[in-house]
């Protein structure tokens, strides 16, 4: 999981803006092959949807072929309430793209049957090949979606009651009166999100330093559901300064190190192709079941494998082996000349014995003009009977 540092939430939101439109340029998605993105509301979020919105005006970026699955919705809560999550998607994103509405999905809180509507939201994630990238935003719990504490970290898309502080959260959305929040929602599970091929979550405030401490710093946890994230090959979270308050000095300069050194070498964590990195899986597992049948696979010219060649004498005189890359770094493992030569020795079987046979036989010491109330002093050796 990495970890990027800014300023404050605009600098942190301008990174994970930037970050999507490079991902979505990368992928080239087509109408055959759209972008699949999953989305959060609240709070969070907001600048980055305007500063996408702000990219699209300027040609920067098109939403034609792009997917998107929203994580949850309130339960219940008409769709054109102006606090329902299609409301806020439409208000701060949707509308303002070139998006077509019938390529967003989200949760419909107001189904006849509510698990029936769970159970058609994963399939219908499955049917576009799951999410490519899930944008996430963390509760002051460090709950992600409405995965509330104590969820599964294996759940999916299911109805989740929404615990008393996710309430008292949202209550700024609903004139401040608690009891006007709706106390269930529909959400995407934690496997849900871990399925997605990359996520990326913003934390923001110093109200959730705790939590980001406690999903950085700490074992993953079903309490914390955001530390899920450390379960996954592809994971990011972006804070400001604030939500690191409760970090480590260590830990917030170890982070800071990794990406300096990330965007020295050119390693910042941009996903490929997902079809161009399977095909070269496959390409180099034909290449191993070959070589384990003795064809010779790393000698062909299209060989991905780093390919052994003649070896000629280096400046010192000591024989020198010439390497050819191909396109992969894999380590070249050298035969053994003499494999004869590797011998185990036999480990003898190991002799039972007392004790007391460990021990030399020590003479009690001979003392004079003891008196018979005298305390004497011996060596341990010699209170153990020779064997």
């Amino acid at each position: 999981m990495r970890l990027i540092i800014r300023d404050d939430p605009t600098a942190a939101s301008q990174y994970i803006a930037d970050y999507i439109v490079e991902r979505i340029r990368s992928f080239d998605p087509t109408p055959e092959r759209p972008f699949v993105l999953g989305l959060p509301t609240g709070s969070s979020p907001e600048i980055i949807y305007k500063l996408l919105v702000e990219k699209y005006k300027r040609g920067e970026l098109s939403f034609q072929n792009v997917v998107t699955f929203n994580m949850d919705e309130y339960v219940s809560l008409p769709r054109d309430h102006p606090q329902s999550y299609h409301t806020f998607m439409y208000t701060h994103l949707f509308s303002h793209t070139d998006l077509p509405p019938s390529q967003t999905h989200l949760l419909n809180g107001n189904a006849p049957n509510l698990a029936a509507e769970c159970a058609r939201y994963e399939a219908l994630i499955r049917s576009y090949g799951g999410i490519e990238l899930f944008l996430a935003g963390i509760g002051s719990d460090g709950h992600i979606a409405f995965n509330e504490p104590g969820s599964s970290l294996a759940s999916r898309t299911r109805v989740k009651t929404l615990a008393y502080d996710t309430q008292l959260a949202n209550a700024r959305f609903f004139d401040n009166d608690v009891a006007a929040v709706p106390s269930m929602a529909l959400t995407v599970g934690v496997g849900t999100v871990l399925d997605a091929r990359e996520v990326v979550a913003i934390v923001t405030g110093a109200h959730k330093a705790a939590a980001l401490q406690r999903c950085v710093e700490d074992g993953v946890s079903h309490m914390w559901t955001l530390s899920a994230l450390q379960m996954h090959p592809h994971a990011m979270v972006v804070a400001d300064d604030d939500a690191t308050l409760e970090l480590k000095v260590k830990t917030v300069k170890y982070f800071g190190s990794i990406e300096r050194v990330a965007t020295r070498e050119g390693m910042l964590q941009v996903l490929g192709d997902p079809r161009a990195e399977q095909d070269m899986l496959r390409r180099v597992e034909d290449e191993v079941a070959a070589m384990r049948r003795g064809e010779g696979a790393r000698g062909r010219k299209d060989s991905l494998m780093v390919t052994p060649t003649k070896t000629k004498p280096s400046d010192s005189g000591k024989p020198q082996s010439q390497e050819v890359n191909s396109g992969l770094n894999v380590p070249l493992l050298h035969p053994n000349p003499q494999p004869t030569s590797i011998s185990r020795s036999t480990t003898p079987e190991p002799a039972l014995d007392r004790m007391g046979s460990r021990i030399s036989p020590v003479e009690s010491p001979v003392v004079d003009d003891v008196d018979d109330d005298a305390v004497v002093f011996q060596r341990m050796g010699a209170r153990v009977a020779a064997a």
